[in-house]
């Protein structure tokens, strides 16, 4: 797993994309940055991380599009496939290795806590809560992309479902948010949404981290069906 999970990280850094992909999320987020809080003179990271949910919302299948979809194109997966490893060791290495760029692309909001420490008092419970958030959330988008690369040799195809399955989770929250009684709360229930606030209003929430946990190894496990299929 160690391995597969070296190789995929690395070869996001040999290639353009990757650096690419992490210039494009440095310019968004210091941006979004500047206007909620410097511009306002706001220690509240709350607003910038949620929309930075949003920016991985449609940054994220970019990055899962190659993870299994490259290896069918180019044949490697039969080598990975006969390989002497389990295949959980394959969809794990693959999944660490998205969530390792996905962890330097946080990196970058680094200096922000070095600003406001330096300006003052920062509200540490809110911004412990914005992390957590969203590194839980992010792991539910990787788990979705690496399920759906997959499924299709086209990493264009790939990128697309990924991008339909991220619009009707968004769409789910807007329908929580418009509609009233026990259908509301069914969907704000279901809402990745809604738990990625409570969060990052410092209202930690056990039962918010095993759903996120179990949407992630929900669709890791259905990764792993599907290259169980392509090994037999």
């Amino acid at each position: 797993m160690i391995a597969i999970c070296r190789h995929d990280f690395q070869r996001f850094f040999r290639s353009p994309l990757g650096y690419v992909y992490l210039g494009v999320f440095a310019v968004i987020a210091n941006l979004v940055y500047f206007a909620y809080c410097v511009l306002s003179s706001s220690s509240d990271l709350s607003s910038p991380f949620s929309f930075l949910l949003t920016v991985l919302l449609f940054m994220t299948p970019i990055l899962t599009m190659r993870l299994l979809s490259e290896e069918y194109r180019q044949g490697t997966d039969r080598l990975l496939l006969t390989a002497p490893v389990r295949i959980w060791e394959i969809v794990l290495g693959k999944f660490f290795a998205a969530l390792g760029a996905i962890v330097c692309c946080l990196l970058i909001t680094v200096p922000w806590l070095i600003i406001l420490i330096c300006a003052g008092t920062p509200a540490w419970p809110t911004i412990i809560g914005c992390y957590i958030a969203i590194l839980c959330a992010s792991m539910v988008f990787l788990a979705i992309g690496l399920f759906l690369s997959s499924v299709t040799e086209s990493q264009l195809i790939a990128a697309v479902l990924s991008f339909a399955v991220f619009l009707g989770l968004y769409l789910v929250d807007a329908l929580s948010a418009a509609a009233s009684g026990t259908l509301a709360s069914i969907l704000s229930w279901f809402s990745i949404f809604t738990r990625y606030d409570t969060f990052m209003s410092a209202q930690f929430s056990f039962s918010n981290v095993v759903y996120f946990l179990s949407l992630t190894v929900l669709f890791l496990f259905f990764t792993a069906r599907v290259l169980e299929r392509r090994r037999q």
